[in-house]
C-alpha cells in the first residue's frame, strides 16, 4: 500500500484516508484514488458516479441518505474546508444513531469513506469550498431521505463559529429526526 494511510473510526465501516502527497517548489502530486490501494485497505467498491459541489461559508448540506438505492461514498474537499459528518443508520449496528465527524480541507487532503446506510452531511467553514465525492450507485431523485441536522437524539456537535449564520436548503430545514426515521421504516 504505502500511498495512503487509513484510519478506522469508532463507528465500524467509516474510514479516514490520508493520501501520500509528493511536493516540491512546483507544487504537489497525489493519487486521489487507486483501486488496488483502496482494495488493500478494505474498500473494495466499484464507484459509478463522481459528483462535485461548490458552497459558500455557512452552508450546511444534509444529513442525506438514499432509501432503496443506498450508496457508499468517498468524499473529499478540493478547495476550502468543511466539517463532514456521517450518522450510522444500520439498524443491526451497535452504533445505530451515532455520528462521527472529520475536518476535510484542501490543506489536509483527507478523504472520508462512508459506507451504505449512513446519513451524510457537511458544514462549510471556509469562505468557499468545493466538495467532490465518488458514489457506488447512481443518483435516484425520488429516493432521497434525510435527518434534521440538529436532531438532539443524534446530537451532532457541529463546529459552528460564533456569529455564523447557517444556510440550509428548504428540504434540509424540514427533515425530521431519527425517531421519525424509525417510524417510517
Amino acid at each position: 500500500m504505502g500511498k495512503i494511510t487509513v484510519e478506522t473510526c469508532e463507528i465500524e465501516g467509516l474510514k479516514v484516508i490520508t493520501p501520500t502527497v509528493f511536493g516540491d517548489e512546483r507544487g504537489y502530486f497525489m493519487e486521489t484514488y487507486n483501486y488496488n490501494d483502496y482494495k488493500e485497505a478494505g474498500i473494495d467498491q466499484v464507484f459509478v458516479q463522481d459528483n462535485q459541489s461548490a458552497s459558500k461559508k455557512g452552508v450546511l448540506r444534509g444529513l442525506h441518505f438514499q432509501k432503496e438505492f443506498p450508496q457508499d461514498k468517498l468524499v473529499r474537499v478540493i478547495r476550502g474546508e468543511v466539517y463532514d459528518v456521517a450518522v450510522d443508520l444500520r439498524k443491526d449496528s451497535k452504533t445505530f444513531g451515532k455520528w462521527f465527524g472529520v475536518l476535510l480541507s484542501e490543506e489536509n487532503k483527507k478523504q472520508f469513506f462512508i459506507p451504505k446506510n449512513f446519513a451524510h452531511g457537511f458544514l462549510v467553514l471556509s469562505d468557499y469550498a468545493e466538495f467532490a465525492y465518488k458514489c457506488t450507485d447512481f443518483y435516484h431523485p425520488n429516493d432521497e431521505g434525510g435527518l434534521y441536522y440538529a436532531d438532539p437524539e443524534i446530537g451532532v456537535e457541529w463546529p459552528i463559529p460564533e456569529g455564523m449564520e447557517l444556510i440550509l436548503s428548504e428540504k434540509d430545514a424540514k427533515w425530521g429526526g431519527i425517531k421519525e426515521y424509525l417510524k417510517n421504516e
